[in-house]
């Protein structure tokens, strides 16, 4: 089969389209046949070895964490999913292994794909989504009145977040440029601020809570635009102790380090008086089961960028890394 293997880390050279033999699905696991794969910054950042502190994966190995696609068969004690169901997953962070023809995921992580999306559609849903559903429910408890404020609202994960939040109730701000601005308005934003003439530290602290998307001084001045008291949630900051602890399941010695490397960040965030939380998002196949419900109910709209050919797959992540994405960067695999 053909797979988008990683042979050493470094930059767009380090990782090509090459023959990889066929997986088999272990106990657990269902074999599927991809038909598309969605991507996402953490594919560069794996193949650039950032995460190296984290996972040590065995080189060569094939990248890719999302896909939508068809089962072609289950391993032993596998019995959810029938072959030939259209299904789409998150899968193992620790293996990787989506930009394949052929890709195995424990059975655990897979759910039905929506039914009123393409395999295109439905490929840029799981990790994204995911992240925003778990962000906004279980650590920044969204619900009716609360005022939340996200940061990079026109990006892959904001076009979730937007209207997951607008669903659990709450009264949602973003940030855009005005390129952005007319595509976070229609996933529900109630308010839009044009990043490139605003600062948000530079208006009252009237947020109960911040989501933030982009990192850098964008998290910086969610500090101050955020009540005392509330919370501020990265996916684009510095890990902190207890994303080690609970989000990777680490023990003292990852914590401790993600202590040393947040310790600015968490001071800034102290000295506004609000708690800083870096998010690691999880595989969950009942989550996806959740997300496809309310895609097929017409809450949850998919937004899609590009989409490029499985030949083109470098070109995709080129793309995706010049940061010009408006909603999801996905890759056709086969029809």
């Amino acid at each position: 089969m053909q797979a988008y293997v990683l042979a050493r880390y470094g930059g767009p050279d380090a990782a090509a389209l090459r023959d990889w033999p066929r997986p088999a699905p272990a106990p657990g696991e269902v074999l599927l046949r991809v038909q598309a794969v969605g991507l996402n910054p953490v594919d560069y950042k794996i193949r650039q070895g950032q995460l190296r502190a984290l996972y040590r994966y065995p080189l060569p190995c094939v990248l890719g964490n999302e896909l939508a696609g068809v089962v072609e068969a289950n391993g032993a004690g596998a019995t959810r999913f029938a072959p030939g169901e259209h299904v789409y997953a998150r899968v193992a962070k620790e293996r990787l292994g989506a930009f394949a023809e052929y890709a195995c995921v424990p059975e655990a992580y897979v759910a039905k794909a929506p039914a009123s999306l393409t395999a295109v559609q439905a490929a840029g849903v799981p990790l994204a989504a995911l992240t925003a559903l778990q962000a906004l429910r279980e650590q920044l408890a969204c619900g009716p009145g609360q005022q939340l404020l996200i940061t990079g609202g026109a990006g892959g994960v904001g076009g979730f977040a937007i209207p997951l939040a607008r669903w659990l109730g709450a009264h949602v701000t973003t940030t855009a440029s005005p390129r952005g601005a007319a595509l976070v308005r229609s996933l529900g934003a109630h308010e839009v601020i044009d990043y490139t003439n605003t600062r948000i530290d530079a208006l009252p602290a009237r947020f109960d809570a911040a989501f933030d998307l982009v990192g850098g001084e964008a998290l910086t001045q969610c500090f101050a635009a955020v009540k005392r008291g509330g919370r501020v949630l990265s996916i684009a900051g510095v890990p902190e102790p207890r994303t080690a602890r609970i989000d990777l399941q680490r023990g003292a010695g990852l914590a401790t380090l993600f202590w040393l490397v947040s310790f600015g960040t968490r001071a800034q965030a102290r000295r506004h008086g609000v708690d800083y939380r870096y998010l690691f998002m999880r595989p969950d196949g009942a989550q996806l089961a959740e997300l496809a419900a309310l895609i097929d109910a017409g809450t949850l709209p998919v937004t899609i960028d590009r989409t490029f050919e499985f030949a083109q797959i470098d070109a995709a992540l080129a793309y995706l890394e010049a940061g010009r994405a408006k909603g999801k960067v996905v890759v056709r695999v086969a029809d």
